[in-house]
């Protein structure tokens, strides 16, 4: 059970940026709080350039986005390649921006991101701060009792060790009991590495199946971003990183050869733009925009400038949870 945003963002994640030394925050604390600097898998030529606005959607925006021509969306860039800053780390770059500035020249409107801490932002959309959040949200049932989910992308989590693997890490067995995993705090990664077990809420799953085979749960380290989290395991903090599946894959790739994927993609869901339920048809329309940009081209075109083809979700809908 999902209680976070899978961000999966719980649910959440971060981005890593290795160029030979680490460069994991605008900053460089230990928090890994701040931006990173990394570039698409390719360049795949101006995607947005063939985009027409479409008129029918755009008249079922809420009343107060046509007025004003944007939307607020709320996201967390910490979590390469889907969000995260880029080298000047200011500019707000990624997966999710990309569908953003596709979604919104499909609509006639802005998709205005604003930065802020992932489990700051479906809160933040109920009270009117964000009308939407782009940010790696696993949709979940729990979550669409708050907000409403269109569904984009699939994702699941996967386990990320330094490179040869020293300990024989792997996410399918019990050789993460005792270790010490770093995980982003509020994700669902955070959620399954919980010393607190709770099978109603989500917690502790990794934890109770290490107490049931009578051995120590895994030691979990939140951090505030995912940064954090790949800096607790190149600096020795931590011996394995748990994180969504495209965010793995995408630190493993910009690490210089110093981390790997471990084992293959498990519990996987759908990621959500979290839409504001005071938006009332505003959903309808992002997703008849989404559909559409995955007709013309433009879905796969953003999949693979950023190397995460193999999540594309072909049949998008609204509140899609299993669970």
């Amino acid at each position: 059970m999902i209680t976070g945003s899978l961000r999966r963002h719980a649910l959440a994640a971060g981005a890593l940026v290795l160029t030979g030394a680490l460069a994991l925050s605008a900053c460089g604390d230990d928090n890994g709080s701040g931006g990173g600097a990394a570039a698409p898998t390719k360049s795949v030529g101006d995607i947005f350039s063939g985009i027409t606005q479409d008129a029918s959607l755009n008249a079922k925006l809420a009343a107060d986005v046509k007025s004003a021509g944007k939307i607020t969306v709320g996201t967390d860039p910490s979590y390469a390649p889907n969000e995260f800053y880029d080298t000047d780390n200011k500019t707000l770059i990624g997966m999710d921006l990309d569908l953003g500035k596709a979604l919104g020249k499909k609509l006639g409107i802005e998709f205005a991101f604003q930065k802020a801490g992932f489990d700051a932002i479906i809160p933040g959309i109920k009270s009117g701060q964000y009308q939407l959040g782009m940010s790696s949200f696993t949709d979940s049932k729990e979550r669409e009792k708050t907000v409403d989910f269109v569904t984009y992308f699939t994702a699941g989590s996967a386990l990320m060790v330094k490179k040869g693997n020293p300990e024989n890490l792997k996410p399918d067995d019990l050789s993460l009991c005792g270790k010490k995993v770093a995980v982003e705090k509020g994700t669902v990664q955070n959620d399954e590495v919980s010393s607190t077990v709770d099978a109603a809420k989500g917690l502790g799953t990794r934890t109770k199946k290490c107490k049931d085979a009578g051995k120590p749960g895994p030691v979990g380290q939140p951090y505030p971003d995912q940064n954090g989290a790949n800096l607790a395991l190149s600096s020795g903090r931590a011996d394995a990183v748990l994180a969504d599946s495209p965010v793995i894959d995408y630190a493993a790739k910009q690490s210089g050869g110093q981390f790997e994927v471990s084992g293959a993609t498990y519990d996987t869901a759908p990621y959500g733009i979290a839409v504001g339920k005071q938006l009332g048809t505003t959903k309808d329309a992002i997703l008849g925009a989404l559909q559409a940009l995955q007709a013309d081209g433009t879905y796969n075109k953003i999949l693979d400038k950023w190397g995460i083809t193999s999540g594309a979700n072909t049949s998008p809908r609204i509140n899609g949870a299993a669970s």
